[in-house]
């Protein structure tokens, strides 16, 4: 209030009625903050009278000082009331406008303060908005657009028009209201007419009596409106799938639910989401109830979501299937064995230490390391590593170059340059649109760009590879591919790739690599599901190495 005092000094102005720009000023920066901060809803009442009471002295005492003692008793009179209750300063606000607002012939939903006030004569001979108006709240005469009349009825400076004097804060929080909805529907897309409202030039047919009573206009627009949202809202199409979609318009069709509005962006994200969650909490109480008998398993992993954000999520896995705990945002953290080994802990304490039978991490150094610390801390829980992790790393071992110094170096290091080799080739047609082109005119399949993070992904490459040998095949021997040309080295990559495609050795390595890593492949497919399967793992385990071991005929042509 410091700040209103100063600025409303007599002794720092010149004005002869010094006090009334202060007033007005006032009563617009009570006005703002209270449309913004206090809104309508019953739930901020208490805030709506806490700020009467803080801001409306001070408009009375700059009202009085003004001179305009008349006026204000009737002011302070409905803002005392506002601030008792704020239900009948709004009220009485309400039936003042109504009194006065009259709906002009030409009205214009994108100005609706127009209906405030009276249009006596245009002024000037061009074709702008000027005119002499006439306010029908002060009566008081104005000349100019609508800028102005936003100006005098809004309370806003710089507006070069005399603030409305009958404008209370009621009045002021209902006519911003009736402009914020205006800009806010000016400010829509275009309505354009949907393709079941025809183009107006055409005669419309008459409905049959079957179309009558099954009303297939009314369905017609219906699916016309849905159809929109999706295209206007860059919905996915597997939306029309979901279920919950699918109910929600039969269960309003066959309802009584007549005036019905859906569920605006704020109710969704705030009031329904927390209804939503209470609710599958409660869902899952009976699970948590078993876990005293059956025993849990903490499941942890890395990951990152789509804005690069490392995380680490934690859940419960029982006979009834895994429950999500919680996730850690751990930027700016350092992921070592005594960071995991902290988070493993509270998570345990919070399912209880009774409760919990294993930790599962996968078969990183560091989370391997806080599994054996919690072995210590938790004699009865059992750290067991990822099968499915422990396979990832033994296919990247194998597909990875060795040391030269290896004794096995000199049999294994073919695996990586095959592996290399079916990169250069993916990555040499994949990253230039018109070789790409010429590939899908020969082949319906696309070529994989496999994720590095994804389980086995150069096997999944190369069995790519293997399904559409016959169309690499027919690519680099096609004339199109002969007169391609688009950059100085083009000709050296493409007679790589083309030499590659066409040795009959390479595809031999590219089989034997899928024959003998075959059944660690399908192991990993098999323990990769949300099922229990670690009974059968010793079993799989065992069959995998007797599978395993298989000749291989393409020893014969390694140096």
């Amino acid at each position: 209030m410091g700040y209103l005092q100063r600025r409303t000094d007599p002794s720092r102005h010149s004005h002869s009625r010094p006090f009334t720009w202060a007033a007005a000023t006032l009563h617009q920066i009570a006005g703002n903050i209270y449309c913004c901060a206090a809104g309508r809803s019953p739930a901020s009442r208490p805030l709506r009278r806490l700020l009467l009471q803080l801001v409306l002295p001070e408009i009375a005492a700059a009202d009085v000082a003004a001179g305009r003692a008349a006026g204000n008793q009737s002011t302070m009179a409905s803002n005392s009331n506002a601030g008792s209750g704020a239900g009948g300063g709004e009220q009485s606000a309400v039936q003042m406008l109504n009194v006065v607002r009259v709906i002009p012939p030409n009205d214009d939903p994108k100005w609706p303060l127009w209906r405030y006030v009276q249009k006596v004569a245009k002024t000037g001979g061009g074709q702008g908005g000027n005119a002499k108006i006439i306010c029908r709240l002060c009566n008081r005469d104005i000349s100019g657009s609508y800028s102005r009349v936003k100006s005098h009825l809004l309370k806003l400076g710089g507006g070069g028009v005399k603030p409305c004097p009958k404008v209370t804060i009621d009045v002021l929080i209902q006519l911003k209201g009736e402009q914020d909805r205006a800009d806010a529907s000016s400010n829509m897309p275009n309505n354009i007419p949907l393709p079941t409202d025809g183009n107006g030039s055409t005669r419309k047919r008459k409905a049959s009596a079957i179309e009558e009573s099954f009303d297939v206009d009314s369905r017609s627009k219906l699916d016309a409106l849905i159809a929109r949202m999706f295209y206007t809202a860059g919905l996915p199409f597997n939306l029309a799938r979901n279920p919950w979609f699918r109910q929600a318009f039969m269960f309003a069709a066959n309802g009584k639910l007549a005036g019905y509005v859906p569920p605006s962006y704020n109710k969704i994200r705030t009031s329904l989401l927390v209804q939503e969650k209470t609710h599958v909490e409660r869902m899952l109480q009976p699970i948590k109830s078993t876990w005293s008998s059956k025993g849990v398993s903490i499941v942890s992993d890395g990951w990152s979501d789509p804005q690069r954000r490392p995380l680490l999520n934690f859940m419960a896995v029982t006979e009834d299937g895994p429950m999500f705990l919680r996730e850690i945002n751990t930027v700016g953290d350092t992921k070592s064995k005594e960071y995991i080994f902290q988070k493993l802990v509270e998570t345990i304490d919070f399912i209880g230490a009774g409760n919990v039978v294993q930790v599962v991490t996968d078969n990183a150094s560091n989370c391997r390391g806080a599994g054996l610390m919690v072995e210590q801390k938790y004699p009865h829980i059992f750290w067991t590593p990822c099968v499915v992790h422990t396979l990832n790393l033994a296919l990247k071992s194998i597909f990875a170059a060795m040391n030269e110094e290896d004794p096995e170096y000199e049999h294994c290091n073919w695996i990586s340059e095959v592996s290399s080799d079916a990169q250069q080739i993916r990555n040499f047609i994949m990253n230039h649109s018109m070789r790409l082109s010429m590939f899908n005119d020969f082949s319906k399949l696309k070529l994989l760009a496999i994720a590095e993070t994804r389980f086995a992904s150069q096997i999944v490459m190369l069995k790519r590879f293997r399904e559409i040998k016959e169309a690499l095949t027919l690519l680099v021997v096609s004339p199109r591919w002969s007169d391609y040309r688009d950059e100085r080295n083009i000709q050296e990559k493409a007679q790589f790739v083309k030499e590659k495609v066409l040795n009959d050795l390479w595809w031999d390595k590219v089989n034997c690599i899928l024959d003998f890593s075959e059944p660690i492949y399908s192991m990993i497919r098999a323990a990769d599901t949300d099922k229990p399967c670690l009974h059968l793992m010793y079993e799989m385990w065992d069959s995998m190495i007797e599978a395993g071991v298989c000749p291989c005929p393409l020893y014969r042509h390694t140096p």
